[in-house]
């Protein structure tokens, strides 16, 4: 029986799953993505979230585990198979009468495949989800209101786009037509570092697609909601004879200033495996003024000549970069080849490619070596390549950066492949709460790292095929898994993680605190170790940073009145300057770990006053700094300020002349002012909205806190966490790390109701503030709504 933690063992009501590397995924929003056969379940761990807490999924695992903290789980699903109306899968013979045309798949419809975009992509800051099922046709989805427990809609039918695309190419459809449509392989790069602060508001995350043609097209998500296509093709690849099967994206390496580069490696049906370097370049549009200066991308790719595989007729089954080193997957066989000496000219030690052959481990009557992998987690901090195959059992590469072997250096080393899987296999027995036999088979079709530690995540289903019992699609169950698989973390590990990750956390890559701090959260709220860890984490919290805000530059306006252009030119500025600094994203992490170390302090009073203070002082800065660069966009546009924008600006201004704020701010904030003086003199002094109505009883309540207002018959409101304004409406976002609230944009007006936006507040400054803010200004995560 192991003795190690399991934090949960929740049971998946699905059809079937299939083994594979993309199986099991993170998405940059911090969402676990489990590929059934008839759906993809989107699940949300709980630590770090303050939103609807009670009702998470929770499954303790029997009275033998150790830990008594299970997991919670927030989950929905995309039900990628249901029918909708005017929906229909594509008929391939429609294009098509040529025998080769036709679709198995078609047959019995199942999800194959699916792949999440970087976050921050769609309007409100979130991901995209690709999938591609048995029909070879590949859809997009997001979420809609609540991406923790809500709907997820489809955005795009990828397949009819590229299908009217080059049936225009061609007078008459032929089969290479039908082959250049009928996907067989799926994936989206990250977001390239083009190395400029702050980070632009531009998307360079590619979704490349492979097909029977021998062809990768690469396509480019666009989230405006005015188009009616939210795709867009870049290039399209000819690279093979023979289908593309697999396809994975290497890191982007920035080889100088708005010049990045990535390689693409693609595997065909007869196991060849080749790459394409991709090249993105930064443009920078010109414009009428240089306020809200844009961006577009330029793409060039070049297919490489050196091939890390020949042809060789055996199935790919698994393909990924770790890092720039390239595993690639066979029957029996890992392939392992380094990109180092092509991309950064510093070889490895090791050079070109190595081959590992894998050893059948008799954990069960169903253990073979053969089997496809299920998925692949490198652990740094051994320099280790964990790989786990469909019958359960775990192999570890170790030294994967210097000399890569299955032998390890320390022969009592927990990682180990024998161990791993005997710990797993105990691991099995507790979730499934019985004794097991050598008869039953823990299917495992996916895995992944939950922590970059011995923490891991993987989808099991328990069978017995030495039954030859048929089991009904219906009766079938996953189970996930969350458990520690050895016992290696130490209180000095998990604190220098927590610098890494602060240190390492990069704005450009869009994601989300709750996606960084996945690591920290579980330590500190689930592991029992919170006490230990309290000071060293309060340390590093109390680091020296470095404060950008007074690097801010917005170019006063001058390019004439009030345009389009310039509403959009001030919105992008807004979003770049408020979401695009590193050392902010790294202050609104620092904010969300003080928050939970203060939350978890309840029983001890001196230290939760501890906690509190470096939460506060967190906070301070991180308000100076958004205030600060408000009240500069606020000059930069003051010849175009009309008298409805008074009151915003006003508020604005009052926040700046608060005490105990930094002498430079408050003299920008006096600025702000002088200049405002001439408007003032235009306007009812009254009607400057700084003085509100209680929206119960209509009593005057003067603007004296910025998070609070409390009129003088004892009604409390939420003021909006952008604006400052009382919320009097349902039309409200919540955040998800911190709870605060904030109005709707009016973007998200899906009816013909009334602006719901205060009087005062009726002004295009508040709404394009409003559209540019699509996460916390204090925490950084996602918002949600319910309306």
């Amino acid at each position: 029986m192991s003795t190690l933690p399991i934090y949960t063992a929740l049971n998946v009501p699905t059809v079937i799953s299939y083994p594979s590397a993309n199986c099991l995924q993170w998405s940059g929003d911090g969402q676990a993505c489990f590929v059934s056969k008839s759906a993809v379940y989107i699940l949300t761990p709980d630590p770090g979230i303050n939103f609807d807490t009670t009702s998470v999924l929770k499954a303790p695992v029997g009275k033998d585990n150790v830990n008594d903290k299970p997991l919670g789980w927030f989950r929905t699903m995309i039900e990628c198979n249901k029918e909708r109306p005017l929906e229909k899968p594509q008929n391939w013979p429609d294009i098509s009468q040529e025998w080769g045309a036709t679709s198995l798949g078609s047959l019995d419809l199942s999800v194959r495949s699916a792949v999440c975009s970087p976050s921050n992509l769609t309007a409100d800051s979130r991901c995209v989800l690709a999938t591609m099922n048995s029909n070879m046709e590949v859809s997009l989805w997001a979420a809609t209101k609540n991406h923790l427990k809500g709907e997820w809609i489809k955005v795009q039918d990828v397949t009819a786009f590229l299908s009217k695309h080059f049936l225009l190419l061609e007078n008459k459809p032929s089969l290479e037509t039908v082959f250049q449509v009928q996907v067989t392989s799926i994936a989206w790069s990250t977001q390239p570092n083009f190395g400029i602060a702050p980070t632009p508001v531009v998307d360079g995350s590619i979704l490349a697609t492979g097909n029977r043609a021998g062809c990768v097209i690469l396509l480019r998500y666009q989230s405006d909601a005015r188009l009616a296509e939210h795709v867009l093709i870049l290039e399209t690849i000819k690279l093979s004879e023979k289908w593309v099967t697999h396809l994975a994206w290497s890191p982007w390496i920035l080889t100088e200033t708005g010049t990045s580069k990535a390689y693409l490696a693609y595997g065909t049906s007869d196991g060849g495996v080749g790459l394409v370097v991709v090249t993105l370049t930064l443009r920078s549009i010109p414009n009428e003024s240089a306020f809200g200066e844009d961006y577009n991308v330029e793409l060039l790719y070049e297919p490489h000549s050196h091939r890390p595989s020949d042809s060789d007729g055996r199935s790919i089954t698994a393909l990924s970069w770790i890092e720039l080193i390239l595993v690639h997957c066979k029957p029996g066989v890992v392939h392992l080849w380094s990109a180092f000496p092509l991309a950064k000219n510093a070889p490895l030690p090791w050079s070109d490619s190595r081959e590992i052959h894998l050893q059948a481990q008799r954990v069960s009557v169903g253990s073979s070596s053969l089997y496809p992998v299920s998925g692949m987690m490198y652990i740094r901090s051994c320099d280790a390549l964990i790989l786990c195959l469909f019958d359960g059992s775990f192999h570890a590469i170790h030294r994967l950066a210097s000399d890569p072997s299955f032998l390890p250096q320390d022969p009592s080393s927990s990682l180990i492949g024998e161990k791993l899987s005997t710990t797993s296999r105990s691991i099995f027995s507790q979730a499934e709460m019985r004794d097991i036999r050598s008869s039953d088979v823990n299917r495992t079709s996916g895995i992944m790292s939950y922590d970059g530690f011995s923490t891991v995540v993987w989808a099991h289903e328990a069978c017995r095929p030495t039954d030859f019992s048929y089991k009904h699609e219906a009766k079938h169950n996953s189970m996930l898994v969350v458990a520690q698989l050895w016992d290696d973390v130490s209180d000095h590990a998990i604190a220098n993680n927590l610098s890494e990750i602060l240190i390492g956390a990069k704005s450009v890559s869009g994601s989300a605190p709750i996606h960084l701090l996945r690591p920290i959260f579980l330590h500190l709220s689930k592991s029992g170790r919170f006490h230990q860890l309290r000071d060293a984490i309060l340390q590093v919290l109390g680091q020296p940073f470095i404060n950008d805000s007074v690097n801010v530059i917005v170019t006063p306006w001058s390019a004439g009145g009030l345009t389009p252009e310039l509403k959009s030119d001030f919105r992008r500025s807004l979003a770049r300057q408020l979401f695009g600094w590193d050392n902010l994203l790294n202050l609104r992490m620092r904010l969300s770990v003080a928050d939970l170390c203060w939350k978890l302090s309840s029983s001890e009073s001196q230290a939760q006053v501890e906690c509190g203070q470096v939460a506060q002082y967190l906070l301070t800065t991180i308000a100076h700094w958004v205030l600060r660069t408000i009240v500069r966009h606020l000059s930069a546009i003051m010849s175009v300020i009309t008298p409805t924008d008074v009151p915003f600006v006003l508020r604005i201004v009052v926040q700046g002349l608060l005490p105990d704020l930094p002498a430079d701010l408050s003299a920008e904030a006096q600025h702000l002012s002088e200049n405002l003086n001439a408007a003032l003199h235009e306007i009812d002094q009254t009607a400057t909205g700084l003085i509100e109505l209680c929206p119960a009883c209509h009593v005057e309540v003067p603007l004296v806190d910025i998070t609070n207002a409390l009129c003088a018959n004892g009604h409390a409101w939420a003021r909006c966490s952008v604006t400052s304004f009382i919320l009097a409406t349902p039309m409200v976002r919540t955040c998800i790390g911190c709870s605060r609230k904030a109005f709707l944009p009016l973007s998200q007006n899906q009816s013909a109701s009334p602006n719901w936006l205060p009087t005062a507040a009726q002004s295009w400054i508040v709404e394009e503030l409003l559209e540019a803010v699509h996460r916390c200004l204090f925490c950084g995560n996602s918002f949600v709504s319910i309306l």
